[in-house]
């Protein structure tokens, strides 16, 4: 009997590993092969980013110690992801989205897609920020998706791109069904160092990307854009954490200057950013997907606000929520939290509805339509 016992245990501790073993091996295989992960820098590029003063012994650095979050902390939050309780909306957003009228060079159009996508249409160029369009935010399909929209984004009408800027190469800012739909109607990309790589194994030419560490700066046209700093990490697969760089962005027109804060926690590089470049006529500041676990890199709703102020934002906006549940909190807390805040300190502010397509600084768009689809 002790022997049956004994070959029943070896060989379920056999299975077991076994199994093991092809999840793991399955894991790298699908890591190794599926172009959503991109490329993390290699050879030449390895070598050129290497040079940058940014760049620690095993990555990108922050400009000053930043943690990513306790991972027994994280664990805790993690629970809280599967309840409800708010934290999805309860029916679909209302969007906007119309049929474009033709830009009209001497004002700046500005629409959002919802979390940190937007378009710009300022100086005769049509700008794509972070344009995350895609249902899912994840390598997976059966990872973090897109809340439900009231009208599919118009992607037919994204024609015509002069200019795309990347913040960073996490899921819910590079996406690569959208890279791979719109690559063909895009003039130049504008990225952080590194994150060429990404888009080159996406079949982008290397002659239509351009990579920037903080405070450099490139032109299109009239309009200059600089990468500035942020305080995040970067990392799309098991082994390339911090492989590529994370920004902010600066964009300077002829008539006005915007910022757009990319993700990150709050740091004294906004009050920088402003004594350079500030004040800012807008200000798009990440507002979501926060917890005390991670507090390092991502903002309060609080600390955006803050932000606002330290960049010298004349009009701001938060960004980085309405579209994917990537934190445990309600699905409204970060627009709840910021406007509060935002009218405490007196920062002055719009809340544009998704896929409204407003003129800057002639129409200040204050509608709460969240509370349409709690």
């Amino acid at each position: 009997m002790l022997k049956i016992i004994s070959k029943t245990i070896m060989w379920t501790a056999i299975t077991i590993v076994a199994l093991l073993t092809m999840l793991i091996a399955g894991t790298f295989i699908f890591v190794s092969v599926s172009p959503e992960f991109g490329q993390p820098p290699k050879g030449e590029d390895l070598t050129r980013i290497k040079q940058s003063p940014n760049y620690g012994t095993k990555g990108f650095v922050n400009l000053i110690e930043t943690s990513t979050g306790e991972i027994w902390d994280a664990l805790k939050a993690t629970p809280e992801m599967f309840k409800d309780g708010g934290r999805n909306p309860a029916r679909p957003i209302p969007v906007a989205f119309e049929k474009e009228s033709p830009t009209v060079d001497s004002l700046t159009y500005v629409t959002w897609y919802g979390h940190s996508a937007f378009l710009l249409e300022t100086s005769g160029q049509r700008i794509l920020i972070d344009p995350m369009l895609g249902k899912v935010a994840s390598p997976t399909s059966f990872g973090t998706k897109r809340f439900t929209y009231a009208t599919p984004i118009p992607l037919e009408e994204l024609q015509d791109i002069d200019v795309v800027i990347i913040s960073h190469d996490h899921y819910d800012h590079l996406d690569y069904p959208t890279i791979k739909l719109l690559k063909d109607q895009v003039g130049r990309f504008i990225t952080p160092l590194g994150i060429g790589s990404h888009l080159k194994s996406w079949g982008v030419p290397a002659d239509r990307i351009t990579e920037l560490d903080w405070w450099q700066e490139t032109s299109v046209g009239a309009i200059h854009y600089v990468a500035c700093p942020s305080r995040h990490f970067s990392g799309r697969g098991l082994t390339d954490r911090d492989a590529t760089q994370w920004a902010s962005w600066v964009i300077l027109t002829e008539k006005e200057k915007i910022y757009f804060s990319g993700d990150g926690g709050y740091g004294a590089h906004f009050s920088e950013i402003g004594l350079k470049y500030g004040p800012f006529d807008f200000a798009m500041l990440e507002c979501g997907q926060y917890n005390e676990a991670w507090s390092n890199i991502h903002m309060m709703p609080e600390e955006s606000v803050q932000a606002g102020l330290d960049v010298n934002a004349r009009l701001a906006m938060p960004i980085h929520w309405g579209a994917f549940r990537l934190a445990p909190h309600s699905w409204v807390d970060p627009i709840q939290r910021f406007t509060k805040a935002a009218d405490q300190h007196q920062l002055p502010y719009i809340l544009p509805t998704i896929g409204d397509r407003f003129v800057l600084g002639q129409e200040y768009p204050k509608s709460e339509w969240w509370t349409q689809a709690m």
